[in-house]
């Protein structure tokens, strides 16, 4: 381990900070199984060319923290144009280019795809995004990341490259931004909501921040405004599904984020933490969380308006708002979950049973959601043609006479059959 001190000047404001670079080896299993024929032969083709390449991110603090990475990022000290020179010459396919003027380079190796990304520093910021210039200093690409746990490298030969105590801060299970907190944020204030999320991913308990950051959050909650309702959106949908959700949420609350991102500015954030009491632990969708600080439909639709929330996200929430009440209030003691089954087979909509496990997800009704995730949908036994060939041949008769049968199977919990339905109409 060495120390040293840096300056950064990013902003145009000179701050210095005292940086440490810490390394270890890891040969855990989960880092093994990464070596597939297509990364050792990306891995050559890097060290053939001398260029460095590690990986980076998000990767590295799942391979430490024992999980095994769903997505595999990779930095290097090599450009894009030197990428694609290199990649050329070993006939590698490239695809994806987009991500090129961003410093990505997609190549794909024995049907896998492998993002590089060249090592940058921002220029500039303005709370949305940043110019940058491409560098082959590691300490300075790592210098410009969010936290400090998403900051570390791994070389592939295993050797942990940390630079702001990222290890430390995993082990110790702490979530903090890298040097400055207000300047990481004001680089892009989505930041905010990233610390959030990671913060209920990472640390124990519910109420171990540190003061100086929810000042820095606070002082900056306003430039949450400029940020797209689509960004905001999938960062607030991984808080609300994460551990200490419902202290988070209230926590966003007390700094003011609430009117920046889109949830109702006197959210009813009692109902919220009742409901997420009970739906810990039953795979709750978002929606059937935020649904709970709204009082009025008009709340979900000023949310959508914000969020660009996806058309079934937003009718659950409606869902939930209209019928979290009057459905749970209609159902009966003897019947259990007969109201629910008479809804959901009413409905003309196909996910109407999802939204109704949601509700009782909502409500607290485990044992009725236990019930209904065994309940199969049963099949009405009389059609039009039965009728017809009992000679009622008009439409309008023919609806009246199945829905007057549909009551009546309904009532006879599903189990009357076709003849004894028919009975009934010849009566």
């Amino acid at each position: 381990m060495w120390s040293t001190i840096f300056r950064s000047s990013v902003t145009g404001k000179t701050r210095w900070y005292w940086r440490s670079l810490f390394t270890m080896q890891l040969k855990s299993s989960e880092f093994q199984v990464l070596f597939t024929d297509g990364l050792n032969e990306l891995a050559e083709t890097f060290k053939k060319n001398q260029y460095e390449l590690r990986i980076a991110g998000g990767a590295v603090r799942d391979l430490l923290s024992g999980k095994q990475p769903e997505d595999v990022d990779f930095a290097t000290t090599a450009t894009p144009d030197e990428m694609k020179r290199m990649f050329q010459a070993a006939g590698i396919r490239m695809i994806n280019n987009k991500g090129e003027k961003h410093g990505t380079i997609t190549a794909r190796l024995h049907n896998e795809n492998f993002e590089v990304t060249t090592l940058r520093v921002d220029v500039q910021t303005d709370g949305r995004h940043a110019e940058v210039e491409f560098t082959t200093d590691w300490q300075k690409d790592a210098e410009r990341r969010d936290l400090t746990i998403n900051s570390m490298f791994l070389g592939l030969d295993g050797t942990l490259y940390d630079y702001f105590k990222g290890y430390e801060d995993l082990q110790n299970r702490k979530v903090r931004f890298v040097g400055s907190a207000e300047q990481r944020i004001q680089e892009d204030y989505l930041r905010i909501l990233r610390y959030f999320r990671f913060y209920g991913k990472v640390a124990p308990k519910p109420d171990e921040h540190e003061l100086q950051t929810l000042e820095a959050i606070r002082a900056n909650s306003s430039g949450l405004a400029a940020i797209s309702g689509e960004r905001i959106w999938v960062e607030l949908k991984k808080i609300v599904i994460g551990h200490h959700a419902a202290q988070l949420l209230e926590m966003m609350y007390s700094l003011g984020l609430a009117r920046y991102i889109g949830l109702p500015s006197e959210g009813n954030v009692d109902e919220m933490k009742r409901v997420w009491q009970n739906v810990k632990g039953h795979s709750p969708k978002a929606m059937t969380i935020l649904a709970a600080l709204c009082r009025r439909s008009e709340e979900i639709e000023r949310m959508d308006l914000r969020l660009k929330v996806s058309k079934e996200e937003k009718t659950l929430a409606l869902f939930l708002v209209k019928y979290r009440q009057d459905l749970c209030k209609n159902g009966d003691q003897q019947d259990g979950l007969k109201t629910f089954t008479d809804f959901i087979l009413d409905s003309r909509e196909l996910d109407t049973r999802m939204k109704v496990s949601e509700l009782l997800k909502y409500q607290g009704e485990h044992a009725l959601l236990a019930e209904l995730g065994q309940w199969t949908v049963p099949r009405f036994p009389i059609s039009g043609h039965d009728l017809r060939k009992m000679g009622i041949t008009t439409g309008k008769e023919i609806g009246a006479t199945l829905q007057k049968l549909r009551n009546i199977w309904k009532k006879s919990h599903y189990q009357m059959d076709k003849e004894e339905l028919l009975s009934y109409v010849q009566s």
